[in-house]
Order: C-alpha cells, then structure tokens, then sequence
C-alpha cells in the first residue's frame, strides 16, 4: 500500500465556452465590464480570447481552435453575487437581456417569481445568455455553507467589504436591542460574524 502524499490545491483558473463569432463575443463581454486579459492570434488557425468577470478568480476563453463543441451550448455557467438586484440592474445597464429574479424553495423544487423572501443563501437567481446563446445564471450567496470556505477570510473587491460591513453593521444592530445597551467592543463582534458568515458558521447573537 502507498504511503498517502499531501493534497495539492487545484484551482479552477479558466473555463472555455464555444462561440461562432470571435470578435461579436469579445464586444459583448468587453460591454459588461469584463476585464479583458489577452488577445492572441496565432495565424487562421488559433486564437484565444480571456475575460475575467470582475472579482472573480476565474476566467473564461473563447476564440479559434480552444473547443470544438458546439458555439452557444455552455450552460450552467454560475456568476455569485451578494446582491442580485445590483448585479441585475448593472448588467442590464450594459445591454444584457437579463430574466426577472427568481427563487426556489429548495433544490429541484419550481422557481418562484421574485427575491426570496428571507433572502437565503442560494436561493435567488436570474439569467442571462451571450450573442450565442451560452447560458449564466447569477447567484445570490451571502453565507456560505460549511466546509464551502477555508479558515482564512479572503475578499477580491470593495464592494463584497462592503456588503459584509453591512450585514454586520444590520445584525450588531439587532444584536445591541437584545441586550439593550451598546457595545464597545464593536470591532470585535463585527470581525467575528464576517468570519462566521465566511466559514459558513452559526453567526454570532
């Protein structure tokens, strides 16, 4: 039997979607605010196009010889925001033709029209396809479930600071009408139920 080798990290960097038309997809991603990171021709025969949606560790490539499967049938592409309607509202601003906000009530069950009620985690989505057809779908997550974060708190913009600032900022207040006095030690609290919310722990009281 073989001595067990320590785990490496494998990290997702890049996803290929087919496109017919290399130049219309480079606009239309280019539109959204994509951050375009290469464009290489090499001959007739190959060229790779990268975008990175903004604040995402991944990329996608499209271009002359990446895939040969059929242009527009990527589908379940997943883009996670903390708030759907400004993810919504922005990409629609930049000419995505995005559905309404849906929500399920749970895997598998029927979409239900509208943000979830409770605003749960996973639940709420909306839709949106390239010139192609390949299809995202936009993701509402503001905790995570356990085991889905590592212990170290990471973020890759200002605005998902911001958004845990203001999840917090909302519970501390709810937490300060429970005990009825305010709390000095505030920064503490704060740093404790970001980290909670990251490593999908029970968040603090």
């Amino acid at each position: 039997m073989s001595s067990p080798t320590k785990q490496v990290d494998l990290k997702l960097e890049v996803v290929a979607i087919p496109v017919a038309d290399v130049d219309r997809s480079k606009r239309f991603y280019a539109d959204l605010g994509w951050r375009l990171d290469a464009d290489f021709p090499v001959g007739d025969e190959f060229r790779v196009v990268q975008f990175t949606p903004p604040g995402s560790p991944a990329s996608i490539h499209f271009g002359v010889g990446i895939t040969n499967t059929v242009p527009g049938s990527a589908s379940g592409l997943y883009l996670v925001v903390d708030d759907i309607e400004a993810a919504r509202a922005d990409l629609v601003g930049r000419g995505a033709d995005v559905s309404d906000i849906f929500h399920r009530s749970g895997p598998g069950q029927p979409a239900i029209k509208g943000r979830d009620p409770e605003r749960r985690s996973y639940r709420t989505y909306a839709t949106f396809k390239d010139p192609d057809g390949n299809a995202w779908i936009l993701q509402e997550i503001t905790q995570r479930l356990e085991g889905r974060q590592g212990g170290e708190v990471k973020f890759s913009s200002a605005s998902e600071v911001e958004g845990a600032l203001r999840r917090a900022a909302a519970a501390h207040g709810e937490h300060e009408k429970i005990t009825g006095k305010h709390d000095e030690d505030w920064p503490r609290w704060y740093a404790e139920h970001i980290a909670a919310e990251h490593s999908g722990k029970p968040l603090p009281r």
